[in-house]
């Protein structure tokens, strides 16, 4: 169990690669190569727009929960450092490292990092929690758009966040000070009256815009279905996500997003194309975080130079 533990974040990588292999094996490279042909100015600029408002909605989410849980947390500094840990996410293997990095630093600002860790993961799963809903949602409502092997796939997708989310919370309880504590952060940063409103639409709001970047990708992509069509296809595209077997968020995605075109009769290379499009995006509007870490990085030297 130990070996495992400890090659588990290759592994993740791995996989995420394997599925992407396969995909570009069975479908050809071309779909990849056409789908960075179609992207333009106007979709570059549609991406930067959405991921102000995406990281902005994300952000006040991370301050409610975080103030819910005592931590000082202005939205400022909260875009700030939810640009720079998008940008990380999407650009290292493991898809977490930037909020690891976000969380443990509000803490030493803080001086309570194991509370500053708490907020971010309450955070994120409150906005996991909101993919999931709407995901089951399309899958009872519309199960048309999943044959039975789409099924099963989405099915072990939700199965494995939420065994993941009870192991972190096993590992949170055990580190802190006991389930007791643990469950009154729960209480206190997502369930309490003056918090899940708030959380919740705040959550819906940043996923709106998320499922809006996929259908400017379906649009880039060549889709011209309805999005009345599209929309149920992108989420459980992003629904996808969430299985923490990625490479900055590549792998399931595209396997899914390929699954679930095929199904609906568009054809899995436009659902490939569309989530390799939105997977440009993404990194497009997560590049104003590459400034952030860019700026910070040079602010010591600057105090540095300025003490000599």
């Amino acid at each position: 169990m130990t070996a495992l533990r400890k090659a588990w974040p290759w592994l993740k990588v791995l996989i995420g690669v394997a599925i992407v292999g396969a995909l570009l094996a069975r479908l050809g490279t071309r779909s990849f190569v056409d789908s960075l042909r179609v992207i333009g100015a106007p979709q570059l600029l549609t991406a930067l727009g959405i991921g102000l408002v995406t990281t902005v909605l994300s952000a006040g989410r991370w301050c409610l929960v975080a103030r819910r849980l005592g931590l000082r947390l202005e939205l400022g500094p909260a875009v700030a450092d939810y640009y720079r840990a998008t940008f990380l996410n999407s650009v290292l293997p493991a898809g977490v490292l930037g909020d690891v990095q976000r969380a443990v630093e509000h803490g030493r600002q803080e001086g309570d990092v194991g509370r500053g860790v708490r907020a971010v993961v309450l955070e994120r799963t409150a906005g996991q929690a909101v993919v999931i809903i709407v995901g089951l949602a399309v899958l009872l409502t519309r199960p048309a758009v999943a044959p039975v092997r789409g099924m099963v796939l989405i099915t072990v997708v939700v199965a494995v966040g939420l065994g993941v989310a009870v192991l972190a919370g096993r590992r949170w309880a055990r580190n802190g000070s006991g389930w007791w504590h643990a469950a009154a952060d729960v209480r206190a940063g997502l369930l309490a009256r003056s918090a899940w409103p708030g959380v919740a639409a705040l959550s819906a709001a940043a996923l709106t815009g998320h499922l809006t970047l996929f259908v400017v990708a379906a649009r880039a992509a060549g889709a011209t279905a309805p999005v009345t069509e599209l929309v149920p296809l992108v989420v459980l595209s992003l629904l996808a996500m969430g299985l923490p077997v990625n490479v900055g968020g590549w792998g399931p995605r595209e396997g899914v997003a390929a699954l679930v075109f095929g199904a609906a009769g568009f054809g899995a290379a436009l659902g490939l194309s569309t989530a390799v499009v939105y997977g440009v995006l993404a990194l497009v509007a997560s590049l104003p975080g590459a400034g952030v870490l860019l700026v910070r990085a040079c602010a010591p030297r600057r105090r540095r130079e300025a003490v000599v």
